[in-house]
């Protein structure tokens, strides 16, 4: 009589063949192909060892890549074949056959279609039919970029792919202005959404992103009417976007960025923190806000736009120990910081600091709150320098005293725990206004005896 101890004993594992393994990904190969150099990879690591990691040569032998290997590599039939059989015999998962790579002519033809049932349809927004055959050519567009790198490269440098995209995506600014409700639900479905989606899987490269922006101002026009967009992803996708176009921008062009272009970037950081939305769109508008501010008059444009009063708020939100909600953490808290330091290189930035009623008091706390983050501590205590050079009047010293500035300025002094330069811009400023607070009852005992004389 057989008992519960009584088990087959487990099955050996099985033992792959070590030329079905690719080298790269050291598993087996769903679809091998051999370069120039004699070694066989499976097409994805391959493909992401040149295209995505921009490797020229052989990872094994270390020699140069042919042009050949560069466009198409060489597909190994037999080896797919044998691996396939392999599967079957052993009751291994079998992997079915790749489909051939896309080639720039299948590209060209779907846009070509995409392009016809834009023209029929009246720039995108005209009747339902053309619409949907638009719809239609986009996603079979976003597979071929979802399969493989090489899909995605060849996507890229189709001419006038990318060109296009970004066309689809302004007609957004044309169709009429609908309920919130009815933006939410049309955009999971409208070629705008679509076009942006391709966009963002591509990730365009510098030199994509140079020459879109050479040609015109389409690509930030269209990226800047995108973050007003009701859909949480679709503005994370489009500051994505916009991230890398300004960091492939001449700073001429972001001297001369628009108003409405910094609107809507600090539309974002109020509106999605308030929203408590996954902050990954909000430290990416941040970004861009650093990114503009040192240039011409944006930071002007900035504080116009109010982003005085919504970094202020971001960084009340830190301080409440909100940082995993809209805020997201230190890093956008530091983020904050460095902008509000930009700001507060104009006098309408320091105006605002100051008038708002928690404003010197949330700079003062994350000088000393961010002393794992050198830049954020600098960039506070900075924006606080420039308050007390040039907005040093006596109500402002007086709420400097009040709110706790005096204090954490005195203990970056004694800690010395933020660096020198921002101890010596303490330091500095105590010495600067050391009439009006040395001697004021606001400070403790204990602080009043450490002022440095």
């Amino acid at each position: 009589m057989s008992t519960a101890m009584e088990r087959s004993p487990a099955p050996a594992p099985v033992e792959v063949p070590q030329f079905f393994v690719c080298p790269i990904s050291l598993e087996v190969m769903r679809d091998p192909v051999t370069l120039s150099s004699g070694i066989t990879y499976d097409r994805d690591s391959i493909e992401r060892w040149v295209f995505t990691d921009g490797h020229g040569d052989c990872p094994v032998t270390k020699l140069p890549l042919g042009a050949g290997d560069l466009q198409e590599p060489t597909p190994n039939h037999t080896l797919r074949r044998l691996i396939q059989s392999w599967c079957a015999a052993h009751a291994v998962e079998r992997f079915p056959t790749p489909r051939p790579p896309v080639d720039a002519d299948r590209v060209a033809a779907i846009l070509d279609a995409a392009a016809r049932a834009t023209k029929r349809g009246g720039g995108g927004g005209g009747g339902r039919p053309d619409e949907e055959e638009l719809l239609a050519a986009l996603r079979e567009l976003a597979d071929i970029v979802g399969e493989s790198d090489r899909n995605r490269r060849c996507v890229e440098t189709a001419p006038g792919a990318v060109e296009f995209l970004v066309s689809v995506l302004k007609n957004r600014a044309k169709k009429p202005l609908l309920a919130a409700s009815q933006q939410e639900e049309s955009a999971a479905t409208s070629p705008e959404e679509a076009a942006l989606s391709i966009l963002h899987s591509l990730k365009p490269s510098e030199e994509t992103l140079k020459r879109l922006l050479d040609s015109s101002d389409d690509l930030i026009d269209a990226l800047a009417s995108v973050l007003r967009w009701p859909s949480h992803r679709a503005r994370t996708q489009g500051m994505h976007l916009l991230k890398a176009a300004l960091a492939a921008a001449h700073p001429s062009r972001l001297a001369t960025a628009s108003a409405d272009l910094i609107e809507a970037v600090v539309g974002v950081v109020a509106t999605d923190m308030a929203a408590a939305a996954p902050p990954k769109a909000v430290k990416l508008a941040l970004h861009v806000l650093c990114r503009l501010c040192p240039w011409g008059r944006n930071r002007i444009k900035a504080v116009e736009a109010g982003a005085m009063s919504a970094l202020i708020e971001l960084l009340l939100d830190q301080g409440c120990g909100n940082g995993g909600a809209g805020g997201g953490g230190k890093r956008a808290g530091e983020l904050a910081a460095v902008a509000i330091d930009h700001l507060c290189g104009c006098a309408e930035g320091r105006q605002e600091l100051v008038s708002h009623p928690a404003g010197l008091a949330a700079v003062a706390r994350a000088a000393t709150r961010l002393s794992s983050s050198p830049a954020g501590t600098e960039s506070a205590v900075r924006a606080l320098h420039a308050v007390a050079r040039h907005a040093a009047t006596p109500a402002v010293l007086q709420e400097m005293l009040a709110v706790g500035v005096v204090a954490r300025l005195l203990f970056l002094v004694q800690a010395g725990a933020a660096g020198d330069r921002p101890r010596e811009r303490a330091r500095e400023m105590l010495k600067m206004h050391a009439k009006v607070w040395r001697g004021s009852p606001c400070l403790a005992s204990h602080l009043a005896s450490s002022y440095p004389c």
